[in-house]
């Protein structure tokens, strides 16, 4: 192994002990409350060290996020692949992450301002490292192709909606909370999303 594959493989050591510090820091003494400082010490690195890897405290989330939404990824391919019906793939995907974002309920707002972020370059950095919308328009492509989703906007749009509906209704929960779960309110969003919220007579009169 030549000089050069070994520092590389002693950066990404070093990284993923900082992600994996910094990780269980925000999740013992919540994310507001540790500092850049804080993860620098407990990984035995300097601060200056920390910023070398993440240039700010967010970055670490956004790494988070992005495991996340891979492994969300991978589900939603592989029970394509098997022939699940995609509606079925969405409403899984959908409440795996609810889940996760329920469990780690102090990790996801920083983490979901950081899409809405002023800096425009921040904001687009965390919209790269969170595509959710990529993964529901991959579940919905098939739906699309068989003409099954609405032509008068693009696969793309309605995907970016369904995903900020998302963003939108689980930062509320996380900031407010209700009586239900963060699963059961985004399921009742996804469900007004996909059957609209205009009251539909019935079809047809039994007698």
């Amino acid at each position: 192994m030549d000089s050069s594959s070994l520092r590389e493989r002693q950066k990404e050591r070093r990284r993923a002990r900082i992600y994996n510090v910094a990780l269980e820091l925000f999740k013992r003494g919540g994310f507001q409350a540790t500092t850049a400082t804080d993860i620098a010490k407990a990984s035995n690195v300097s601060r200056g060290t920390f910023f070398n890897y993440y240039p700010y405290k967010e970055a670490v989330l956004l790494d988070y996020g992005s495991e996340v939404m891979d492994r969300l990824r991978d589900q939603a391919e592989a029970r394509l692949s098997e022939g699940t019906a995609p509606l079925t793939v969405l409403y899984e995907i959908w409440d795996q992450l609810a889940e996760e974002n329920g469990r780690e309920r102090d990790l996801f707002p920083p983490l979901a301002y950081e899409v809405m972020n002023p800096n425009p370059e921040r904001a687009r950095t965390a919209y790269q490292a969170l595509p959710l919308s990529k993964v529901i328009e991959l579940i919905l492509r098939p739906l699309h192709q068989a003409g099954q989703i609405r032509t008068d906007m693009s696969l793309q749009r309605i995907s970016n909606l369904i995903a900020d509906t998302y963003l939108m209704v689980a930062l509320r929960w996380s900031a407010y909370g209700t009586d239900r779960t963060l699963q059961e309110e985004t399921r009742l969003a996804l469900n007004l999303l996909l059957e609209g919220a205009l009251r539909r007579e019935p079809t047809g009169r039994t007698t």
